[in-house]
């Protein structure tokens, strides 16, 4: 539990997580600056095929593209005027509306609730959730995750007090979980994948029946408010990678592993849980959304509750 100074300061201090980035004023007044994680693989196809370019060139828009860490940086960048556009699980733009962050929900992708788990090393005796009691547990706070540990730990009957929350990035958490500083882990793919094939790591509990892990399209309130149009070729390029890739999972596997440095079997072993195509922002995905703010809201990880409908793009603006 954080106090709401805290937060705030925990807020402010997220874009430095990220790469390095600047609020400065875009170079041609007319480029469309997406914000990515490794995990983003359609994203990063998009960069790759040009995709994007092309359909925005039209529209007299260049782009740019930025890589962090983890959601709640990404969506800092976003708030503090850095980058327009951005994908990131359910919690992240939970806290930053919290913290009055000028962001708007634009899409999202489906539920894929196989891609995140709490895992353990290989030789660990934790069998269950159960026996996290007490135990050291990483995960990146105000990530998607966020969500699966609050849920994994009630249905349990545990409460969030009963671990001790090590908040580290996924590079930190690595890092830890591979030296023994932490007994589980909170992550979610390609860092989960990657963590089952190099170390053999075994799941404790995935997000099925308990974390839907819904992928969220976030964008700049200003954005989207002074350009509807560039907002909506985004997205159908978007969905139109997605398909791609739905339809040709191990091509989109062989061909992005080497991209971003990962192994073709971690790659595809993430893809295979997930359930691409990028979908215009809905009153149903939202209401699943407001579940998850008012569960934080409850457990007092956020300093206040929030409407998440008030962060809803209103197309056509």
């Amino acid at each position: 539990m954080i106090d709401r100074r805290q937060f705030q300061l925990f807020a402010a201090s997220l874009v430095f997580g990220g790469a390095a980035v600047t609020s400065a004023a875009r170079a041609d007044g007319k480029a469309f600056r997406i914000a990515f994680q490794k995990g983003a693989g359609n994203l990063i196809f998009l960069k790759e095929r040009g995709i994007l370019e092309r359909k925005l060139s039209p529209l007299g828009w260049s782009v740019t593209w930025t890589e962090f860490q983890a959601g709640p940086q990404l969506l800092e960048a976003l708030n503090v005027g850095a980058a327009d556009f951005g994908l990131v699980g359910e919690a992240p733009p939970i806290f930053a509306q919290a913290a009055n962050a000028n962001i708007v929900y634009a899409g999202y992708e489906p539920a894929s609730p196989k891609n995140e788990a709490i895992i353990v090393p290989k030789d660990s005796t934790i069998a269950t959730v159960k026996d996290l009691t007490g135990k050291r547990v990483a995960l990146n706070k105000g990530s998607n995750v966020n969500y699966l540990l609050v849920r994994a730990l009630e249905a349990n009957g545990l409460e969030y007090g009963d671990i001790t929350p090590a908040y580290l990035a996924p590079a930190d958490a690595r890092a830890a979980f591979e030296r023994g500083a932490v007994d589980a882990w909170v992550i979610w793919d390609p860092y989960y994948a990657a963590a089952e094939l190099s170390l053999g790591a075994k799941k404790i509990v995935d997000g099925t029946d308990l974390a839907p892990n819904v992928s969220f399209y976030m964008a700049s309130r200003p954005i989207a408010e002074q350009n509807s149009a560039v907002l909506k070729a985004v997205l159908a390029a978007v969905d139109e990678i997605d398909v791609w890739i739905r339809d040709n999972r191990k091509q989109y596997a062989t061909e992005l592993a080497p991209k971003v440095g990962l192994p073709v079997e971690v790659i595809e072993r993430s893809v295979n849980r997930a359930e691409p195509g990028a979908r215009p922002i809905d009153a149903a995905t939202l209401e699943g959304q407001q579940k998850i703010a008012d569960a934080f809201a409850k457990l007092k990880l956020i300093p206040k509750s929030v409407n998440v409908t008030d962060a809803a793009w209103k197309v056509g603006q």
